[in-house]
């Protein structure tokens, strides 16, 4: 069975891209991130209210990577430090040798290509270096920019589930993709 192991912290870069540890300094923009209604509309999880929520979220990332349960990483541009975003691995199953994958932007870079580059890179991290064999992503069935992405680094639809989760007094669908190692 597959075993994680995120000591030291893995820096990784693309053509523009830096992502690195997410810190209590990044607490103004995962509280942007966060508590952004346009930002969260795919993502069936309650809304960041204060600094505090945010510190927290910071908190639950770190407690993931220091059990090596769970990696994510702060996008940034190689020439500014400001976090545009957030990409990782969570719900690892290492038994399997699989992982999903997840990611947000803020809303002004959208369209620019940097979720599809950090996915790319990620993909190479999570089969190269983490030894998967399979990488899945679960994403609302109604957010085409997401699946867009997904389908141009190479992720097949898997399933369709309908209503399979309730929150907020309503069932979500939620479509999985996936990708193996070839």
């Amino acid at each position: 069975m597959l075993a994680f192991n995120f000591t030291p912290f893995p820096v990784i870069e693309t053509e523009r891209l830096l992502l690195k540890r997410i810190t209590d300094a990044d607490v103004n923009e995962i509280f942007e991130l966060r508590s952004n209604p346009e930002t969260m509309k795919y993502i069936p999880r309650p809304l960041v209210k204060t600094t505090e929520d945010a510190l927290e979220h910071i908190a639950m990332i770190e407690e993931k990577i220091i059990t090596n349960v769970g990696i994510n990483w702060g996008i940034t541009l190689k020439d500014n430090p400001k976090l545009l975003g957030i990409i990782g691995y969570y719900r690892m199953q290492p038994e399997n040798y699989r992982a999903e994958i997840g990611y947000m932007l803020l809303p002004e870079f959208h369209g620019k290509g940097i979720i599809t580059e950090a996915v790319y890179k990620l993909i190479r991290y999570g089969f190269d270096d983490l030894k998967l064999h399979s990488i899945e992503a679960v994403i609302d069935p109604e957010n085409f920019a997401s699946e867009k992405v997904l389908q141009k680094c190479g992720f097949v639809k898997e399933a369709h589930l309908k209503e399979a989760e309730f929150y907020e007094g309503v069932f979500l669908d939620k479509v999985i993709y996936s990708l193996l190692d070839k």
